[in-house]
């Protein structure tokens, strides 16, 4: 049941756990499956690991001196590039409570001690592989110049392609937490599909688009350079043959804006707004403002 056919790429696991006796029984069992083992006595020492090498997957004991497991794994998926890597708990407690402790702490599985060595490869397999192939439909997304990732109501990212989690300030420092502020303020608002939110990352202005509610919780978003305004316009007007500021109404409607605002936006009266949106949807061949948006939203999604 050898978990690596190739040497060159055998995976890296980071073992935690305060118990030296442990640790060197399942590191033997690791290397005998031609895997490459880190080792970390306390939580600090894995979180210093973490900052510096990216482990395919950790084995954490729950219950340590100091950082407890947990906490410990909180602190790891809190740190870029560590947000998708699968993390069992080893722990010889069975109870409900700390089963579900650890798979709030963002824990994928859990084995009890003392470890069965057979059957821990046989669950460090399946999740090295799901773990693989999410990488690579993220990385794959990415290449398409699909930036994607999704957060919770409460705007901590669950996942993101490789570009994005670059992108994204660590949650643990403050500019990550007014960002995920920011983000769950937006969402809480409800925003539709093509709503964005402008957003300041590093020294870029940057937007962030909201794509669907999957599940019933996980947002997902898209991150992109917000368009030119005039850009995006005359993008709409030569597709739909439009006039000017039919266009310009038509992109401001994709944008989640009222005839209000766009009248405000414009210069113009609502009355002056309406009027050139029953000529926008006339064109477009739709009957409301929902769907001459998504109309929209997919003629500047294919730019």
């Amino acid at each position: 049941m050898n978990l690596n056919a190739d040497n060159a790429t055998a995976p890296v696991v980071m073992v935690v756990d305060d118990s030296v006796d442990s640790i060197r029984m399942v590191s033997d069992a690791l290397e005998a499956e031609g895997l490459t083992v880190l080792v970390a006595l306390e939580g600090r020492q894995a979180l210093t690991i973490g900052q510096t090498l990216t482990p395919d997957l950790v084995l954490m004991d729950a219950l340590m001196p100091q950082m407890d497991g947990f906490e410990t794994c909180r602190r790891l998926k809190a740190l870029p590039g560590l947000t998708d890597t699968p993390v069992i708990f080893m722990t010889g407690l069975s109870d409900t409570e700390h089963v579900v402790m650890g798979l709030n702490a963002g824990g994928v599985d859990y084995v009890t001690k003392p470890i069965d060595t057979t059957a821990l490869l046989a669950r460090m397999r399946v999740h090295l592989a799901n773990a693989r192939m999410a990488r690579s439909a993220r990385a794959a997304l990415d290449s398409t110049g699909q930036k994607l990732f999704a957060c919770d109501l409460r705007g901590e990212t669950l996942w993101a392609t490789p570009a994005v989690q670059q992108r994204l300030p660590a949650a643990d420092q403050p500019v990550g937490e007014r960002f995920r502020e920011s983000l769950a303020g937006w969402l809480q608002r409800l925003p539709q599909p093509g709503h964005s939110l402008p957003v300041t990352l590093g020294d870029q202005e940057l937007a962030i688009e909201f794509l669907a509610l999957v599940d019933r919780r996980e947002y997902l978003l898209r991150l992109h350079e917000p368009q030119r305004p005039d850009a995006a316009s005359e993008a709409l007007r030569q597709r739909f043959e439009l006039t000017g500021r039919e266009s310009e109404v038509l992109l401001w409607i994709a944008n989640g804006k009222t005839n209000r605002e766009i009248g405000q936006i414009l210069d113009m009266s609502p009355r002056t707004v309406n009027k050139h949106l029953e000529q926008v949807f006339r064109k477009l061949g739709v009957e409301n403002r929902t769907s001459a948006a998504a109309s929209a939203i997919k003629c500047l999604g294919s730019l």
